[in-house]
């Protein structure tokens, strides 16, 4: 075992505070990777927080990692010391359901095991994630950081990026259709670089004219003010796809007004119960509501790989390991354009 820094939370709403925790030898298919940086998702404080009823105490956020390859293990033939490196949400999953064969490791039949919080072997009992000096992983969860991608706006990739590319091959997006991205924030600007990226003519739909300003100089094509009802019904039937990243509860009604016959709206950001579905609007439209989360391990490669191709970033601030309570309450107000990045060196 090695003693590593970190940051966590010991009880609920409480502050994150300075700790050591041990990380585990590395085995013959292990990856020892020295952090350099580590993205801060909303999910980060549903953790801190308990708002989910899940959390396991002390919780050490953080599942958007980047940084070298300091160690392999003897069987390890993908990645060498030095290597710059990747985790996103998973470390690990049952490896022999459909779904894992199917490289759907998110939708692991047996439950996955996620960077932070899930249940191990490892020292302490549960896993602790990027709010740390380093971390050890099997080599199969450990992603390759293309040559062409460097700074701190690679973090988010791994769980923003992945969260918004991911429903935009599955529904096979590209030139020719007209996509909608709902919410200007972490996962929103993601969605309008990525289908932007992938050829799709580009709407930023929000309630707020100023992201609205935001959302073309990211490459949007045009914004529809979702507080305008005058401007929803112009733009009624109009579109291929919706990419819903509100986080919270909300009425999907005026949404789902906009999408053509069979469009889909895809839901990323509210993990909850949304208590408004009108079905005649689908059965009416044979239009379909569906969700995505995150991507399996091979697609977030494929993701980097295309953002290397294309150049495409998260917009981030960066933080010192010691400003993360402020980040958080930052975020809860809004206040970040676009993600918060914590560089790992102010903790060494």
């Amino acid at each position: 075992m090695s003693k590593t820094k970190a940051y966590c939370a010991n009880e609920p709403s409480a502050r994150v505070v300075p700790t050591n925790i041990d990380r585990r030898p590395i085995g013959p298919n292990d990856v020892q990777i020295g952090i350099e940086h580590c993205g801060v998702c909303h999910t980060d404080i549903h953790f801190v927080n308990n708002d989910w009823g899940m959390t396991n105490y002390p919780v050490v956020p953080g599942h958007e990692i980047v940084g070298r390859v300091t160690e392999v293990g003897s069987a390890v033939k993908n990645f060498k010391a030095g290597d710059r490196a990747a985790i996103g949400c998973l470390v690990d999953s049952c490896g022999i359901c459909g779904n894992c064969e199917k490289g759907l490791e998110q939708y692991c039949l047996n439950g996955f095991t996620a960077t932070y919080n899930s249940e191990t072997s490892d020292p302490g009992g549960f896993t602790y994630g990027g709010y740390s000096t380093s971390v050890v992983a099997k080599e199969s969860f450990v992603m390759h950081i293309p040559d062409s991608l460097t700074g701190p706006g690679i973090a988010p990739l791994l769980c923003a990026g992945i969260t918004t590319y991911s429903p935009l091959r599955k529904w096979n997006i590209g030139k020719g259709q007209k996509v909608g991205v709902i919410g200007l924030g972490g996962l929103g600007h993601m969605g309008v670089k990525f289908a932007r990226a992938l050829g799709a003519q580009v709407t930023m739909i929000t309630s707020s004219e100023q992201k609205g300003e935001d959302a073309l100089m990211l490459g949007a094509d045009e914004v529809l003010l979702s507080s305008s009802i005058d401007a929803l019904t112009k733009e009624s039937g109009s579109f291929d796809f919706l990419l819903n990243t509100i986080p919270v509860d909300h009425d999907l009604t005026p949404f789902l007004e906009l999408l053509k016959t069979d469009g889909t709206m895809c839901v990323v950001g509210a993990i909850e119960p949304l208590s408004k579905v009108n079905a005649a609007q689908l059965i009416f439209g044979r239009r379909s509501l569906a969700g995505s989360l995150i991507g399996g391990i091979t697609e977030t490669q494929e993701m980097l790989n295309f953002c290397g191709e294309k150049n495409i970033f998260s917009e981030v601030e960066v933080i010192r390991m010691d400003e993360i309570n402020e980040a958080f309450e930052r975020m809860r107000q809004n206040d970040v354009k676009y993600r918060f990045v914590i560089d790992l060196a102010s903790l060494a």
